[in-house]
Protein backbone atom coordinates (compact mmCIF):
# COMPACT_ATOMS: atom_id res chain seq x y z
CA UNK A 1 0.00 0.00 0.00
CA UNK A 2 2.78 2.55 0.52
CA UNK A 3 4.74 1.61 -2.43
CA UNK A 4 1.57 2.29 -4.50
CA UNK A 5 1.11 5.91 -2.62
CA UNK A 6 4.60 6.65 -3.42
CA UNK A 7 4.88 4.88 -7.02
CA UNK A 8 1.12 5.13 -8.54
CA UNK A 9 1.03 1.63 -11.47
CA UNK A 10 2.44 2.87 -14.97
CA UNK A 11 0.18 2.85 -17.79
CA UNK A 12 1.30 1.24 -21.23
CA UNK A 13 3.12 3.87 -23.50
CA UNK A 14 1.45 4.31 -27.22
CA UNK A 15 3.24 1.89 -29.96
CA UNK A 16 4.45 5.24 -31.56
CA UNK A 17 5.54 6.77 -28.30
CA UNK A 18 9.56 7.99 -28.86
CA UNK A 19 12.01 7.56 -26.16
CA UNK A 20 14.50 9.99 -25.29
CA UNK A 21 17.94 9.68 -26.95
CA UNK A 22 20.81 12.45 -28.15
CA UNK A 23 23.12 11.88 -30.26
CA UNK A 24 25.96 9.25 -30.30
CA UNK A 25 28.97 11.31 -31.40
CA UNK A 26 30.62 7.37 -31.61
CA UNK A 27 28.97 7.70 -34.75
CA UNK A 28 30.84 10.64 -35.71
CA UNK A 29 30.92 14.49 -36.56
CA UNK A 30 27.57 14.42 -38.85
CA UNK A 31 25.13 17.96 -38.53
CA UNK A 32 22.49 16.74 -40.09
CA UNK A 33 22.61 13.92 -37.57
CA UNK A 34 23.23 15.95 -35.04
CA UNK A 35 20.41 18.11 -35.63
CA UNK A 36 17.72 15.47 -36.64
CA UNK A 37 18.32 13.01 -33.12
CA UNK A 38 17.23 17.08 -31.33
CA UNK A 39 13.42 15.81 -32.32
CA UNK A 40 14.25 13.07 -29.41
CA UNK A 41 16.20 15.46 -27.31
CA UNK A 42 13.77 16.84 -24.63
CA UNK A 43 13.03 20.79 -24.48
CA UNK A 44 13.71 23.03 -26.79
CA UNK A 45 15.45 20.91 -28.56
CA UNK A 46 12.67 18.23 -29.26
CA UNK A 47 10.44 22.31 -30.06
CA UNK A 48 13.38 22.75 -32.38
CA UNK A 49 12.69 19.66 -34.01
CA UNK A 50 8.80 20.06 -34.43
CA UNK A 51 9.85 23.22 -35.97
CA UNK A 52 12.20 21.83 -38.71
CA UNK A 53 9.17 19.45 -39.65
CA UNK A 54 6.15 22.21 -39.47
CA UNK A 55 8.67 24.30 -41.99
CA UNK A 56 9.02 21.37 -44.20
CA UNK A 57 5.51 20.78 -44.34
CA UNK A 58 5.12 24.41 -45.98
CA UNK A 59 7.92 23.53 -48.23
CA UNK A 60 6.56 20.49 -49.24
CA UNK A 61 2.95 20.91 -49.28
CA UNK A 62 1.19 20.75 -52.99
CA UNK A 63 -2.74 21.49 -53.85
CA UNK A 64 -2.25 17.83 -54.91
CA UNK A 65 -1.88 16.69 -51.52
CA UNK A 66 -5.22 17.52 -50.98
CA UNK A 67 -8.65 16.14 -53.01
CA UNK A 68 -10.27 18.35 -55.53
CA UNK A 69 -13.62 19.62 -53.72
CA UNK A 70 -16.94 19.90 -55.10
CA UNK A 71 -16.73 23.28 -55.34
CA UNK A 72 -13.05 23.84 -56.38
CA UNK A 73 -11.99 25.81 -59.66
CA UNK A 74 -12.12 23.50 -62.94
CA UNK A 75 -8.84 25.47 -63.35
CA UNK A 76 -7.36 23.39 -60.47
CA UNK A 77 -8.78 19.53 -61.27
CA UNK A 78 -5.91 19.00 -63.57
CA UNK A 79 -2.83 16.57 -61.45
CA UNK A 80 -0.18 18.72 -63.18
CA UNK A 81 -1.45 22.06 -61.94
CA UNK A 82 -2.06 20.81 -58.87
CA UNK A 83 1.73 19.49 -58.12
CA UNK A 84 2.67 23.16 -59.12
CA UNK A 85 0.59 25.02 -56.32
CA UNK A 86 2.53 24.92 -53.47
CA UNK A 87 1.98 27.17 -50.10
CA UNK A 88 2.66 30.56 -49.29
CA UNK A 89 5.27 31.74 -46.81
CA UNK A 90 4.85 34.95 -44.91
CA UNK A 91 8.45 35.74 -43.36
CA UNK A 92 8.72 38.23 -40.64
CA UNK A 93 11.74 39.44 -38.66
CA UNK A 94 12.80 42.10 -36.40
CA UNK A 95 15.73 44.50 -37.17
CA UNK A 96 18.27 42.77 -34.76
CA UNK A 97 18.27 40.34 -37.12
CA UNK A 98 19.00 42.26 -39.86
CA UNK A 99 21.81 43.96 -37.73
CA UNK A 100 23.15 40.44 -37.14
CA UNK A 101 24.26 37.51 -39.74
CA UNK A 102 20.81 36.31 -39.80
CA UNK A 103 20.74 39.22 -42.93
CA UNK A 104 23.02 36.67 -45.09
CA UNK A 105 20.38 34.06 -44.25
CA UNK A 106 17.17 35.76 -44.80
CA UNK A 107 19.26 37.40 -48.09
CA UNK A 108 19.47 33.83 -49.19
CA UNK A 109 15.68 32.86 -49.09
CA UNK A 110 14.74 35.65 -50.53
CA UNK A 111 17.43 35.39 -53.53
CA UNK A 112 16.26 32.31 -54.03
CA UNK A 113 12.69 32.78 -54.37
CA UNK A 114 11.82 29.95 -51.31
CA UNK A 115 9.74 32.88 -49.10
CA UNK A 116 6.92 34.90 -50.92
CA UNK A 117 6.51 37.66 -48.93
CA UNK A 118 8.61 39.63 -45.78
CA UNK A 119 7.63 41.84 -42.77
CA UNK A 120 9.88 43.42 -40.85
CA UNK A 121 10.52 47.16 -39.05
CA UNK A 122 12.15 50.00 -40.26
CA UNK A 123 15.21 48.96 -39.00
CA UNK A 124 15.37 45.64 -40.88
CA UNK A 125 15.63 47.71 -44.22
CA UNK A 126 17.50 50.33 -42.86
CA UNK A 127 20.23 48.10 -41.77
CA UNK A 128 20.37 46.34 -44.67
CA UNK A 129 20.95 49.05 -46.58
CA UNK A 130 23.44 50.94 -44.49
CA UNK A 131 25.65 47.49 -44.48
CA UNK A 132 25.67 48.10 -48.20
CA UNK A 133 27.35 51.92 -47.01
CA UNK A 134 29.92 50.88 -44.30
CA UNK A 135 30.35 47.63 -42.06
CA UNK A 136 28.77 46.64 -38.92
CA UNK A 137 31.23 45.42 -36.57
CA UNK A 138 31.63 43.01 -33.42
CA UNK A 139 31.79 44.33 -29.90
CA UNK A 140 30.88 43.53 -26.68
CA UNK A 141 27.20 43.81 -24.45
CA UNK A 142 29.37 45.67 -21.95
CA UNK A 143 30.88 48.08 -23.36
CA UNK A 144 30.22 51.63 -21.73
CA UNK A 145 27.44 53.57 -23.31
CA UNK A 146 28.29 56.99 -22.44
CA UNK A 147 31.96 56.15 -23.85
CA UNK A 148 30.55 54.85 -27.22
CA UNK A 149 29.03 58.08 -27.27
CA UNK A 150 31.74 60.25 -27.34
CA UNK A 151 33.27 57.75 -29.94
CA UNK A 152 30.29 57.76 -32.72
CA UNK A 153 29.76 54.60 -31.90
CA UNK A 154 26.29 53.25 -31.61
CA UNK A 155 25.79 49.39 -29.79
CA UNK A 156 23.22 47.28 -31.13
CA UNK A 157 23.44 44.45 -28.52
CA UNK A 158 27.28 42.83 -28.40
CA UNK A 159 27.54 44.89 -31.78
CA UNK A 160 28.74 48.21 -33.27
CA UNK A 161 27.64 51.26 -35.82
CA UNK A 162 29.86 53.76 -36.61
CA UNK A 163 27.67 57.07 -36.92
CA UNK A 164 29.56 57.43 -40.28
CA UNK A 165 27.37 54.90 -41.54
CA UNK A 166 24.17 56.71 -40.85
CA UNK A 167 25.77 59.87 -42.38
CA UNK A 168 26.68 57.50 -45.61
CA UNK A 169 22.79 56.41 -45.30
CA UNK A 170 21.68 60.25 -45.35
CA UNK A 171 23.87 61.06 -47.98
CA UNK A 172 22.56 57.97 -50.19
CA UNK A 173 19.09 58.60 -49.38
CA UNK A 174 18.20 61.80 -49.55
CA UNK A 175 18.29 62.18 -53.07
CA UNK A 176 15.85 59.44 -53.67
CA UNK A 177 13.62 60.43 -51.64
CA UNK A 178 13.86 63.93 -53.39
CA UNK A 179 13.00 61.74 -56.90
CA UNK A 180 10.31 60.06 -55.18
CA UNK A 181 8.80 63.79 -54.60
CA UNK A 182 9.34 64.56 -57.96
CA UNK A 183 7.06 61.53 -59.53
CA UNK A 184 4.65 62.30 -56.48
CA UNK A 185 4.17 65.59 -58.23
CA UNK A 186 4.98 65.19 -61.70
CA UNK A 187 3.55 61.55 -62.41
CA UNK A 188 0.59 61.08 -59.93
CA UNK A 189 2.85 58.51 -57.93
CA UNK A 190 1.33 57.30 -54.90
CA UNK A 191 4.06 56.02 -52.89
CA UNK A 192 3.33 52.98 -49.53
CA UNK A 193 5.69 51.87 -47.26
CA UNK A 194 6.45 48.40 -49.41
CA UNK A 195 7.10 50.77 -53.01
CA UNK A 196 9.13 52.95 -51.11
CA UNK A 197 11.50 49.83 -49.87
CA UNK A 198 11.19 48.29 -53.44
CA UNK A 199 12.54 51.44 -54.53
CA UNK A 200 15.32 51.68 -52.56
CA UNK A 201 16.29 48.03 -52.91
CA UNK A 202 16.43 49.09 -56.80
CA UNK A 203 18.48 52.10 -55.82
CA UNK A 204 21.09 50.13 -53.88
CA UNK A 205 22.52 47.85 -56.71
CA UNK A 206 24.03 45.64 -54.16
CA UNK A 207 23.51 41.83 -54.32
CA UNK A 208 24.06 41.01 -50.38
CA UNK A 209 21.10 43.43 -49.51
CA UNK A 210 17.78 41.52 -48.72
CA UNK A 211 15.80 44.48 -49.95
CA UNK A 212 17.70 44.39 -53.75
CA UNK A 213 16.75 40.67 -54.10
CA UNK A 214 13.42 41.37 -53.12
CA UNK A 215 12.14 43.64 -55.46
CA UNK A 216 14.49 41.94 -58.19
CA UNK A 217 12.27 38.97 -57.42
CA UNK A 218 9.30 40.82 -57.14
CA UNK A 219 8.94 39.96 -53.27
CA UNK A 220 6.88 42.81 -51.25
CA UNK A 221 8.66 44.00 -48.32
CA UNK A 222 5.85 45.02 -46.16
CA UNK A 223 7.09 47.61 -42.76
CA UNK A 224 3.96 49.12 -41.34
CA UNK A 225 6.38 50.81 -39.16
CA UNK A 226 8.55 52.65 -41.35
CA UNK A 227 9.23 55.86 -39.55
CA UNK A 228 10.51 53.92 -36.36
CA UNK A 229 14.07 54.13 -37.17
CA UNK A 230 16.99 56.03 -39.05
CA UNK A 231 14.31 55.80 -41.95
CA UNK A 232 11.97 57.71 -39.98
CA UNK A 233 15.07 60.32 -39.38
CA UNK A 234 15.73 60.50 -42.70
CA UNK A 235 12.06 61.14 -43.71
CA UNK A 236 11.77 63.74 -41.19
CA UNK A 237 14.42 65.61 -42.31
CA UNK A 238 13.41 65.93 -45.75
CA UNK A 239 10.22 67.57 -44.79
CA UNK A 240 12.47 70.88 -43.91
CA UNK A 241 14.46 70.12 -47.07
CA UNK A 242 12.07 69.45 -49.78
CA UNK A 243 8.26 69.21 -47.68
CA UNK A 244 5.41 67.35 -49.51
CA UNK A 245 6.24 63.70 -49.84
CA UNK A 246 3.14 61.47 -49.10
CA UNK A 247 3.58 57.63 -48.14
CA UNK A 248 0.12 56.01 -47.76
CA UNK A 249 0.19 53.43 -45.29
CA UNK A 250 -3.75 52.23 -45.83
CA UNK A 251 -3.02 50.64 -49.50
CA UNK A 252 -0.10 48.81 -47.99
CA UNK A 253 -2.46 47.02 -45.34
CA UNK A 254 -5.22 46.45 -48.45
CA UNK A 255 -2.06 44.48 -50.31
CA UNK A 256 -0.62 42.77 -47.47
CA UNK A 257 -4.45 41.32 -45.76
CA UNK A 258 -4.95 40.61 -49.93
CA UNK A 259 -2.28 38.12 -49.96
CA UNK A 260 -3.68 35.88 -47.12
CA UNK A 261 -7.18 36.52 -48.28
CA UNK A 262 -7.12 35.86 -51.45
CA UNK A 263 -4.63 32.81 -51.08
CA UNK A 264 -6.59 29.91 -51.90
CA UNK A 265 -6.47 27.50 -53.39
CA UNK A 266 -2.96 28.22 -51.86
CA UNK A 267 -2.48 27.54 -47.97
CA UNK A 268 -0.56 29.97 -45.92
CA UNK A 269 2.46 29.47 -43.87
CA UNK A 270 3.88 32.04 -41.26
CA UNK A 271 7.84 31.78 -40.17
CA UNK A 272 8.20 35.12 -37.55
CA UNK A 273 11.43 35.86 -35.93
CA UNK A 274 11.51 38.06 -32.79
CA UNK A 275 7.83 39.81 -32.08
CA UNK A 276 6.22 42.85 -32.75
CA UNK A 277 5.23 44.54 -35.11
CA UNK A 278 6.51 42.18 -38.15
CA UNK A 279 4.93 39.16 -35.65
CA UNK A 280 1.44 40.64 -35.51
CA UNK A 281 1.39 41.94 -38.92
CA UNK A 282 1.47 38.73 -40.36
CA UNK A 283 -0.48 37.04 -38.05
CA UNK A 284 -3.60 39.85 -38.24
CA UNK A 285 -3.27 39.24 -42.27
CA UNK A 286 -3.92 35.69 -41.74
CA UNK A 287 -7.02 36.25 -39.67
CA UNK A 288 -8.28 37.46 -43.50
CA UNK A 289 -8.33 33.72 -44.37
CA UNK A 290 -9.50 32.37 -41.44
CA UNK A 291 -6.01 31.60 -39.90
CA UNK A 292 -2.36 30.51 -40.91
CA UNK A 293 -1.94 26.22 -42.21
CA UNK A 294 1.09 26.22 -41.04
CA UNK A 295 3.00 28.75 -38.29
CA UNK A 296 6.32 28.45 -36.43
CA UNK A 297 7.19 30.86 -33.98
CA UNK A 298 11.18 31.76 -32.97
CA UNK A 299 11.24 34.21 -29.69
CA UNK A 300 12.88 34.64 -26.26
CA UNK A 301 9.99 36.38 -25.32
CA UNK A 302 7.43 34.96 -22.66
CA UNK A 303 3.71 35.02 -22.49
CA UNK A 304 2.83 36.22 -18.83
CA UNK A 305 2.80 39.75 -19.43
CA UNK A 306 -0.12 39.92 -22.20
CA UNK A 307 2.07 40.71 -25.12
CA UNK A 308 1.68 39.68 -28.28
CA UNK A 309 5.47 39.24 -28.63
CA UNK A 310 5.23 36.63 -26.28
CA UNK A 311 2.51 35.10 -26.88
CA UNK A 312 1.86 31.50 -27.93
CA UNK A 313 0.37 30.29 -31.11
CA UNK A 314 -2.58 28.47 -29.28
CA UNK A 315 -3.53 32.51 -28.28
CA UNK A 316 -3.27 33.37 -32.16
CA UNK A 317 -5.38 30.03 -32.51
CA UNK A 318 -8.10 31.61 -30.57
CA UNK A 319 -8.08 35.15 -32.79
CA UNK A 320 -8.34 33.07 -35.54
CA UNK A 321 -5.06 34.33 -36.99
CA UNK A 322 -3.67 30.60 -37.01
CA UNK A 323 -6.13 27.50 -38.17
CA UNK A 324 -7.53 25.16 -35.08
CA UNK A 325 -6.49 22.23 -37.04
CA UNK A 326 -2.74 23.39 -37.67
CA UNK A 327 0.43 22.31 -35.57
CA UNK A 328 2.39 25.31 -34.63
CA UNK A 329 5.62 25.59 -33.19
CA UNK A 330 6.87 27.98 -30.70
CA UNK A 331 10.89 27.76 -29.99
CA UNK A 332 12.27 29.77 -26.70
CA UNK A 333 15.79 31.11 -28.03
CA UNK A 334 17.84 33.73 -30.23
CA UNK A 335 17.18 33.13 -33.27
CA UNK A 336 20.70 34.24 -34.31
CA UNK A 337 21.45 30.46 -32.84
CA UNK A 338 18.08 28.92 -34.12
CA UNK A 339 17.07 30.21 -37.83
CA UNK A 340 20.70 29.07 -39.14
CA UNK A 341 20.15 25.96 -38.14
CA UNK A 342 16.46 25.80 -39.01
CA UNK A 343 17.58 27.27 -42.45
CA UNK A 344 20.04 23.88 -43.04
CA UNK A 345 17.71 21.64 -42.43
CA UNK A 346 14.56 22.67 -44.46
CA UNK A 347 15.20 25.36 -47.22
CA UNK A 348 18.91 24.29 -47.93
CA UNK A 349 17.98 20.71 -48.80
CA UNK A 350 14.95 21.39 -50.03
CA UNK A 351 17.01 23.17 -52.69
CA UNK A 352 18.85 20.48 -53.03
CA UNK A 353 15.93 18.33 -53.95
CA UNK A 354 13.92 21.02 -56.09
CA UNK A 355 14.70 18.69 -59.30
CA UNK A 356 13.76 15.20 -57.28
CA UNK A 357 10.40 16.08 -55.96
CA UNK A 358 11.55 13.98 -52.80
CA UNK A 359 10.33 15.10 -49.16
CA UNK A 360 11.86 14.71 -46.08
CA UNK A 361 11.38 11.81 -43.58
Amino acid sequence: MIMQAVLAPSESMPEDAETVAGYDFDSGRDLDGLLGSLLRTGFQATSFGRAVAEINRMIYWRLSDEPVGPTENPRYADPAVRRGVRSKIFLGFTSNLISSGVREHIRYLVQHKMVDLLVTTAGGVEEDLIKCLGPTYTGDFHLNGADLRKRGLNRVGNLLVPNSNYCAFEDWIMPILDALKEEQESQGTKWTPSKVVARLGKEIKDESSVCYWAQKNNIPIFCPALTDGSLGDMLFFHTYKNPGLVIDLVEDIRLINDEALKAAPRKTGMIILGGGVAKHHICNANLMKNGADFAVFVNTAQEFDGSDSGARPDEAVSWGKIRADAQPVKVYGDATILFPLLVSQTFAKASSRENEDVKPN
